[in-house]
């Protein structure tokens, strides 16, 4: 009995939202850019162009690459995230619809800890108490390019560098 009373109001809620979407425009679905991505100044800030918009995930996506793609910033996945109300923003389906905001390019924040001189060259020589973050910092201004030197570097434990590494930088 139970079980015929939740299968009636499953299909009920299931038929209520199908009615509930008939008539109503779907929003054109954006396809990956191609090219160069193009910003436009609005209100005195950078935003991309063609936005808002949708976007339906494909296979290998996560929001830092979707935001990559259409901000020209990884750090609008917080955009991305807050405008869909994403309770798990690391769990995304292939073939889901996410709308994409318009919001402004986000940059990453100056941090005030300073690190250092800036590092300017294709290698870098690790001294006592460098760590792959601070070395991004100084030499990309960018402390999430830490993954990019321990790529480049092919290090097992990003964490254990030692005073004389000769790392090389991607630029």
């Amino acid at each position: 009995m139970i079980l015929g009373a939740l299968v009636i109001v499953v299909v009920g809620v299931l038929i209520f939202n199908y009615f509930r979407g008939v008539g109503k425009p779907k929003p054109e679905v954006a396809p990956t850019p191609t090219g160069e991505l193009k910003l436009v100044e609005e209100g005195g800030k950078l935003v991309p162009e063609g936005l808002p918009t949708i976007y339906k995930v494909q296979k290998g996506d996560h929001l830092w690459k979707i935001a990559e793609k259409f901000y020209g910033s990884g750090y609008n996945w917080v955009d991305i995230s807050k405008e869909n109300n994403l309770v798990t923003p690391n769990l995304l389906f292939v073939d889901q619809e996410l709308n994409l905001p318009k919001v402004e390019v986000r940059q990453p924040t100056k941090l005030a800890v300073s690190f250092g001189p800036t590092i300017s060259g294709d290698q870098y020589t690790v001294v006592k108490g460098d760590h792959l973050w601070g070395i991004a910092v100084r030499a990309y201004g960018d402390g999430y390019k830490w993954v990019e030197i321990a790529r480049e570097n092919n290090l097992v434990n990003p964490n254990l560098i030692h005073p004389g590494n000769v790392l090389s930088l991607p630029r």
